[in-house]
């Protein structure tokens, strides 16, 4: 029997550094409907799901092909609720309409520059290994080890100091998370963290990563697309 996948994109409404981020207009579309439609573009998922509290994103998802089965609670809703609970009680739900799927893959609504051939990779190196998660990661794009902090006197002091001399090409390789998918397999189950070898890594380069938090972020995102799709043109 085939698998079945569900994509979940939590969505709340209630953004403080860049209000309405999920549905403020991207080059000619709210923000959102890039993550739906690579979901759909994808033909990975037998459903994609918008999870929100607010009336003009279910509005927008809908408009876009997402289904919006539900309307989160307000306890789920606010700033300090973790997207592992979110998704959790997507699924719940969904079970209590006797919907049962093996795999779920978290996308965020802040990701313009997914592309779904990563998506699909996270799928199948997920489903062709004995790990629980997949997600979207990128290299860093300078030495962990050659990082600095400000002390109290707003003065430099290395976290690893032991490694100032060191040549950067002789430095081992760090990565982080990319923010954009999280897959996951349900029919296995791990205590811990995402960033642990019960997880695989999808290296995305970093010209197509760029999470979306601050207006400059936002700004970024903007210049980095652009320039994307020329180059595709």
């Amino acid at each position: 029997m085939k698998a079945k996948a569900v994509a979940i994109i939590p969505a709340r409404g209630g953004s403080k550094r860049i209000p309405k981020k999920n549905i403020k207009e991207f080059f000619g579309k709210p923000l959102i409907a890039y993550s739906i439609e690579v979901a759909q573009e994808s033909k990975l998922f037998d459903k994609v799901i918008v999870s929100t509290d607010d009336e003009e994103i279910v509005r927008i998802a809908k408009e876009y092909g997402a289904e919006v089965p539900f309307l989160r609670p307000k306890e789920l809703s606010d700033d300090f609720t973790g997207t592992g609970d979110v998704i959790k009680h997507a699924i719940e739900y969904l079970k209590a309409q006797e919907e049962e799927y093996n795999y779920v893959c978290t996308i965020y609504a802040t990701a313009p520059l997914l592309q779904k051939e990563y998506l699909a990779q996270g799928y199948e190196e997920l489903k062709n290994s004995d790990a629980v998660n997949s997600f979207s990661a990128t290299t860093m794009p300078f030495p962990i080890q050659r990082t600095f902090k400000l002390d109290a006197d707003g003065r430099c002091e290395m976290f690893t100091p032991q490694y100032y001399m060191t040549r950067s090409q002789d430095l081992e390789e760090a990565y982080q998370d990319a923010g954009q998918f999280y897959w996951k397999n349900l029919n296995k189950h791990s205590d811990k963290v995402m960033f642990s070898n019960d997880s695989i890594p999808i290296i995305i380069p970093r010209h197509l990563v760029q999470d979306i938090d601050t207006l400059e972020d936002w700004k970024r995102a903007e210049i980095m697309y652009e320039v994307i799709h020329k180059a595709q043109m």
